[in-house]
């Protein structure tokens, strides 16, 4: 369910990397028990990008629904939490997912997570096939930074803030309950400023 489609992202990766490969750089690995990456750090005189699967909710600023379990990794292996954090050339992108699932509906969820995004701002109600996250400012947009609905499908998401600050909540139906994704982006630079 979690995927993220932004061009800035890409962006940011390929501008990161650069960074990485040009300038001398300091990399900090912290492995989990099992062996595996649990956070990675890397720092350049200019940027840098750090990664890590420990996510605490409170970070994404909105409460976990009651009883709602943390998604387990998907059959490759791939945790259902992150916390990303690219910088460089006088731009950032942070980006706070956790992905979970609940033995209820998904308007139990919707209706919860209405009430918790309020104090953010206006609800944004799209219908979406998966998550979809627009932190590009366009000509097109005529310089808004409003938030907008893409596509159509039988999934809910939830959105609220702008384009560089957004809470994001997807929720779609799962069996006979839902999965739903809590997430936060934060974007610095250009025309976006923290």
């Amino acid at each position: 369910m979690l995927r993220i489609e932004s061009h800035v992202f890409g962006k940011c990766v390929l501008a990161a990397l650069a960074i990485v490969f040009v300038l001398g750089c300091s990399v900090n690995v912290k492995k989990e028990a099992n062996g595996e990456d649990k956070q990675v750090d890397i720092n350049t005189p200019v940027g840098g990008i750090h990664v890590s699967k420990g996510v605490d909710p409170v970070e994404v600023g909105l409460a976990v629904y009651p009883g709602a379990r943390l998604k387990e990794k998907n059959a490759g292996g791939d945790s259902k939490s992150a916390n990303v954090n690219i910088s460089g050339f006088g731009y950032g992108v942070r980006v706070v997912a956790l992905e979970y699932e609940s033995d209820d509906s998904p308007s139990k969820l919707i209706a919860f997570y209405k009430d918790q995004l309020k104090k953010y701002g206006d609800v944004l109600v799209c219908h979406t096939t998966h998550l979809d996250v627009d932190t590009d400012i366009k000509e097109s947009d005529h310089g808004s930074h409003e938030l907008t609905c893409e596509g159509s499908g039988s999934n809910i998401e939830l959105k609220v803030g702008t384009k560089e600050n957004q809470h994001i909540v997807a929720v779609e139906p799962e069996g006979k309950g839902s999965s739903f994704s809590l997430v936060y982006v934060r974007t610095h630079g250009k025309e976006a400023d923290i």
